[in-house]
């Protein structure tokens, strides 16, 4: 993508515009980045937000063709929810550190050295563009798995009875 046409800003909006939405509809959570895949866009697009502690900050920085230049660091678990795996939440094992290639909106080139929580949302994010989710990094985990409970607490799920088999999770497994 090296020109950034106005079809390319209209779905950035949309994308932020979704994220908002979902938001809007998940009052324990925070919508802490999205990728263009999620919507159905066949682009190598993510949104990421500016301040994933406030809830009153909605201003998303939009990354294209962002890449994973070199992930270092300790492997670190930690919970990631989905928009893409409504209602489950995993512990997922990633890189604490991540070095990141990516264009601006605005087509400058840019390169990130993140850690801790926005280096966990960028490889996620990155993930999605490569066709990769969350789950696939844990589907064998059975200690691995939560969802949120009507307080907005993360309960571990029966990986047995919700997991393990579930086509809706993974239909491409016999």
């Amino acid at each position: 993508m090296n020109h950034v046409d106005d079809e390319i800003r209209e779905m950035v909006d949309n994308m932020i515009q979704n994220s908002l939405d979902w938001e809007k509809e998940h009052k324990f959570e925070i919508s802490a980045a999205l990728a263009a895949p999620q919507l159905g866009y066949d682009r190598r697009i993510i949104i990421v937000r500016e301040d994933t502690e406030n809830k009153e900050n909605a201003t998303f920085i939009p990354l294209l063709n962002p890449e994973v230049i070199k992930t270092e660091g300790k492997i670190v678990k930690d919970y990631e929810g989905c928009l893409s795996v409504p209602n489950f939440y995993g512990m997922v094992p990633r890189p604490d550190k991540a070095r990141i290639k990516a264009q601006t909106i605005d087509g400058q080139e840019v390169r990130i050295k993140a850690d801790g929580f926005l280096a966990r949302t960028l490889l996620h994010e990155i993930d999605h563009l490569n066709g990769i989710l969350f789950i696939d990094h844990i589907k064998d985990i059975e200690d691995a798995w939560y969802r949120l409970d009507k307080k907005g607490d993360l309960v571990p799920v029966d990986y047995e009875k919700e997991v393990k088999g579930n086509k809706d999770l993974f239909p491409d497994e016999d």
